[in-house]
């Protein structure tokens, strides 16, 4: 076993697989050999080397074209390359932390770079120009289409269902994160459009419709409004909003099916399928929970287990149940259509190979789409047993929908079709656009695979995703978001806590669950809030802005700047490049941290210089303390800016009070300028932020922790009648059963919920006793006898 650190930030420990038999030349030492054959698995696809690595590479690659090292690769490994030591790793424990280092979500301390005069000298170059290095502000369009010889940007966040209400993992896996990086676009003046909607066909509309006596049409329209007003105060700043119950999403749909059934991508088959009899419908994949046949988690869906993420056809689940009625659905046959994935595996594969090299797919998409292709593709169903859908043209089928996964990434194209009649522009030109799409990981799969197999068997020169970031998952202090069970915060709740949009964007971008499962904490935020916000950031440019109106008149004094300025004025371009470079990669949590750094910098600055001591004394120290004062407020100037993609109220805000010049507010260079000479007047500061307080937070968390639910469950107990109980053979009015039906329903999501937090026993046993009890009910009033509750037998 050896144990390799590269850099900072790379450790990896990896079995030596090979035995050399034959002489090397005598440049290369035992070392140079040890390490190549340790890094082989991985460094044989370029895709897992980091641009800035490419020394590495460069080594790599000398030592892979010799002789003896060729042979032992084809010997031991066979091109499979990570894959052949995978028997090994498997057996291996999980890497621990280095002993006395505790695993955590903080940001390391980095210590002050060392600066060369050069660097130094560039940024007071840079910081004189002032606003004159800035560029004219680009025309705005409407609509927005592409321009020739510009970067042209095309963002979308996964499309959200339309009938639930989303939490705030929803929120930080697509809307809020695509948000951060459109703003962050059109600071760097590219031109961008930033497109979602809601997903409105399939089973889970018409299921909330049944739930709530309305038509999906109605839910579709009661919901869509719900999701537009939660993005709204989030501020969200799309350009555009859709939906996809359009002509414009049948119209496209059914073109890109025609295309694939012309060119022999769609194959017609007999699916066996799960039928809840007791709701009459056949079940589409996500309306059927069960056991997981490879991992046995017990709450696998019908299309994919969310523990050991295979996917899953839902006959196979053992003990499967209708997620609307907890009956046992039947087996039976239907004939469907599917999309000849094997037929466009070697496609995707193709375009695959140009893309990744130097895209900017997170880790996690990479794995998630090798993982399929490793397991080879199958053909995937593209239609479903249901009336609420995207209508199948095609004789035979005309009972049938297509699936939402087939045509939900579709809905992209649709509601852009819906905002220009010129969609195509963004749509079919992949020369000029670069397409982005947020996610959370689990819509991987048909982001990166199944939408583009479409589009590339349709042969319409469909603009592809050229750089696909997928988050993990947030949870929720110890547990998971529950909306039955009253855990956690929901977007419709957040606006009512008191606590202002910004404040959420802030902490939900900080603990964004880029490489690994976050979560959300109360204790976290409050912590966060009251020390980044308060006591970093907002105490900084508060000081900045006040000493100006306090020690000049309102006015930014004269700045002479002395060899430490300028170093300071160095750093501020160094961490500022940084915060580019991160946020070019879309990684913007650390972009975040990275703004922070900017705003400590700042704090020292004025700590170590006292300008409301130097202001009273000597000339000199007056100057000093205009110096310090001046260079202090731009800044914050920057911050402003660096701010708006993550907290665009208090960026606005900000520049408000330090009356920041338009063309500064809404461009965004790497280098640091004097966008605040003197002689500027700023207007009148105020504090940007507010202490939380620990009663105050505790409240929330008692409010949003499902403490409340039993109280509710109680008192509806109480207070309703009881349902009239009909006696055994005859049934209860229809309207009766459905009621207790989805009573029993949510009883027992409150129970799995509580098994699978592992929740305190009694706590369990009473809820079971209460879902045993409806299930009674449910019984009686079908006109069956009553279950007994299985037990252990007396010896």
């Amino acid at each position: 076993m050896l144990d390799i650190t590269i850099g900072k930030k790379l450790s990896v420990s990896f079995v030596l697989p090979f035995v050399f038999l034959s002489p090397i030349k005598e440049t290369e030492s035992l070392a140079d050999i040890v390490l190549w054959g340790a890094l082989y698995p991985l460094l044989q696809d370029p895709a897992y080397l980091p641009e800035e690595l490419s020394a590495l590479h460069s080594w790599f690659q000398t030592l892979s074209t010799q002789e003896p090292c060729q042979r032992a690769a084809e010997t031991v490994l066979k091109q499979q390359g990570v894959l052949a030591l995978r028997p090994y790793l498997q057996k291996q424990p999980q890497p621990s932390p280095p002993e006395g280092r505790a695993v955590t979500n903080e940001p390391e301390e980095e210590e002050l770079a060392t600066l060369s005069e050069e660097e130094i000298a560039m940024a007071v170059t840079a910081w004189e120009k002032g606003l004159e290095s800035l560029p004219p502000l680009r025309p705005q369009q409407n609509p927005v289409l592409p321009v020739a010889g510009e970067r042209n940007v095309l963002i979308t966040s996964a499309l959200p269902y339309v009938n639930n209400v989303p939490h705030l993992g929803n929120i930080i896996g697509c809307v809020l994160s695509a948000d951060v990086f459109a703003r962050y676009s059109r600071l760097r003046q590219w031109n961008t459009l930033y497109l979602c909607g809601t997903d409105e066909y399939g089973t889970a509309t018409e299921t909330k419709a049944m739930e709530e006596g309305l038509t999906p049409q109605e839910i579709c329209d009661k919901y869509h409004i719900i999701h537009a007003d939660i993005y709204r105060w989030f501020n969200i700043s799309f350009d555009v909003f859709g939906r996809t119950t359009t002509p414009q999403q049948t119209k496209i749909t059914q073109d890109i099916f025609q295309r694939l059934l012309a060119r022999g991508f769609v194959l017609q088959d007999t699916v066996e399928q799960l039928r809840c009899e007791r709701c009459a419908r056949f079940l589409a994949d996500r309306f059927v929970e069960g056991v997981c046949p490879f991992c046995g988690f017990e709450e696998a869906r019908g299309d994919q287990c969310d523990k050991c993420g295979k996917l899953i056809n839902a006959v196979e689940l053992k003990k499967p149940q209708c997620k609307v009625c907890r009956s046992c659905p039947v087996v039976k046959s239907s004939q469907h259509l599917f999309l000849d994935l094997p037929k466009l595996e070697k496609r995707l594969e193709e375009w695959l190979g140009k893309t990744l090299p130097g895209s900017d797919w997170t880790p996690n998409a990479r794995f998630i789409i090798r993982s399929w292709l490793r397991d080879g593709l199958k053909p995937r169903c593209i239609t479903r047993d249901l009336k609420w859908g995207t209508p199948v043209p095609l004789e035979g089928f005309e009972d049938k929908v297509f699936y939402v996964w087939f045509d939900a990434t579709i809905g992209y194209l649709s509601i852009t079709a819906n905002y220009t009649d010129q969609w195509e522009r963004w749509w079919k030109n992949p020369e000029q656009v670069d397409l982005y799409q947020f996610m959370a990981k689990d819509n991987v799969p048909f982001h990166g695979l199944v939408f583009p197999c479409s589009a590339l068997g349709a042969e319409d020169n469909y603009t592809l995703v050229s750089h696909l970031i997928a988050t993990e998952y947030l949870n929720y202090e110890d547990g998971k978001f529950s909306k039955s069970r009253g855990v956690g915060v929901f977007g419709d709740m957040a606006q009512d806590t008191g606590i202002p949009a910004d404040i959420w964007r802030f902490y939900l971008l900080y603990i964004r669950p880029e490489g690994q499962d976050s979560a959300f904490s109360w204790t976290d935020m409050l912590l966060k809030n009251n020390s980044e916000l308060l006591n970093n950031l907002g105490n900084f440019i508060n000081r900045a802005g006040m000493f100006v109106s306090k020690f000049f008149g309102g006015y930014v004094p004269e700045m002479v700047l002395t060899p430490d300025d300028q170093r300071l004025l160095a750093h501020v371009t160094l961490e500022l490049r940084r915060y580019h470079q991160l946020l070019e990669k879309v990684r913007i949590r650390d972009a975040l941290r990275s703004m922070l750094t900017i705003s400590r910098h700042g704090n020292q600055y004025i700590q170590v210089n006292e300008p409301w001591k130097r202001i009273k004394g000597s000339e000199a120290d007056r100057q000093r303390a205009g110096t310090v004062t001046g260079l202090a407020v731009n800044i914050a100037a920057l911050l402003s800016v660096m701010l708006q993609p993550y907290m665009p109220t208090v960026s606005a805000t900000i520049q408000a009070q330090l009356q920041l010049p338009p063309p500064a507010c809404s461009i965004l260079l790497t280098n640091f300028l004097c966008t605040l000479p003197a002689g500027h007047q700023i207007g009148t500061v105020s504090p940007l932020f507010q202490k939380l307080e620990n009663d105050q937070i505790e409240s929330l968390r008692q409010r949003f922790g499902g403490g409340q639910l039993e109280e509710t469950l109680d008192l509806k107990a109480k207070m309703s009648p009881k349902p009239a109980v009909a006696e055994t053979g005859t049934t209860a009015a229809p309207q009766q059963i459905q009621a207790l039906m989805d009573e029993v329903t949510k009883q027992g999501n409150i129970v799995r919920e509580l098994k699978a937090q592992k929740a305190d026993k009694n706590q369990v046993a009473a809820e079971v006793a209460k879902l045993l009890d409806l299930k009674k009910q449910l019984a009686v009033a079908e006109g069956k006898p009553p279950e007994v509750p299985k037990g252990k037998k007396k010896k």
